[in-house]
């Protein structure tokens, strides 16, 4: 291994060619030529002393030292990208860059206006928003901000529970006209049924309350909430959608009220060390207080 340590440039690149496999893609994503992102992958071979890639016939493949540093390498990378938004928020007043994580439908379907409201009173606020499910983003300083459906219990967070908000079952007024509302849970037999793909530990608990959802029975299979909703929303069948959202759209009509219902708890989290970061705490603060109206509107129970 070299003496000199390794520029920074040089592990974005290298995440940038195990990421595309390709040095011209890589180059492309990152504004650079080809023969630079080579340069940069060269010099970090010699600097760690590491065959990093071989070339195959459709591109380069990491070798097996390649994918043992990715998780470091992407560890620097966010202490970058995290130390960039801290840096650009000196300055007077709420401003700056925040990086926030949700779910696919929360952050779709949910946070825009909040953040717009936001915006609007902060203009010199800028907003990152990741799609994304994982735990420990906060930790490894990928997202600021998390809003998740589940009690966040890493030690280091700051966390505040927003609410429940429940979901049931909903359909489209034009797919109930032609097939019926059904009257029972026993009656969704004869439905087209709009579910999960793939199963996972909460989908299987779900399962054990409701076994008329099994993977076997739908007629449209999906594990993005996002495509399951555009499902319901074109009438393709019977789904589960958040209560509070499907009030928001006069042609979703929720079925079986009394017999099926679930919440899922709220919760906000974001890294301690951001506790007094203005725009952290003003963005911590504009979602607590939009979620928590989210889910209180009418028809959300």
């Amino acid at each position: 291994m070299a003496d000199s340590e390794p520029h920074w440039e040089w592990y974005r690149s290298f995440l940038q060619v195990l990421e595309t496999g390709s040095m011209s893609a890589a180059g492309r994503a990152m504004g650079l030529t080809q023969p630079t992102v080579g340069r940069h992958i060269d010099s970090l071979e010699t600097a760690l002393g590491l065959k990093l890639f071989t070339r195959s016939f459709d591109g380069f493949a990491p070798t097996d030292a390649a994918q043992e540093l990715r998780p470091y390498a992407a560890g620097i990378a966010a202490t970058a990208a995290a130390l960039r938004r801290a840096a650009s928020s000196h300055g007077a007043g709420v401003r700056g860059t925040v990086r926030l994580t949700a779910s696919e439908v929360i952050g779709v379907e949910v946070l825009p206006p909040i953040l717009a409201a936001l915006q609007s009173e902060h203009p010199e606020l800028v907003i990152e928003l990741v799609l994304s499910n994982r735990a420990d983003d906060l930790l490894h300083r990928e997202a600021d901000i998390a809003v998740r459906m589940f009690q966040p219990v890493q030690e280091a967070l700051v966390v505040r529970r927003v609410g429940a908000i429940e979901l049931g079952l909903h359909a489209h007024e034009r797919y109930l006209a032609a097939r019926g509302v059904p009257k029972s849970m026993e009656a969704l037999s004869l439905h087209a049924l709009i579910g999960f793909d793939r199963e996972n530990a909460f989908i299987r608990r779900f399962q054990e309350k409701f076994p008329a959802f099994s993977r076997e029975r739908f007629a449209f299979r999906a594990d993005s909430d996002l495509a399951q909703l555009g499902a319901i929303r074109a009438g393709f069948g019977i789904g589960i959608c958040q209560s509070a959202l499907a009030a928001r759209d006069r042609q979703l009509v929720r079925v079986l009220r009394s017999q099926f219902s679930l919440t899922m708890e709220t919760w906000i989290a974001m890294h301690e060390d951001l506790r007094t970061s203005a725009r952290c705490a003003a963005t911590f603060a504009a979602l607590a207080a939009g979620l928590a109206a989210y889910i209180r509107a009418p028809g959300s129970h």
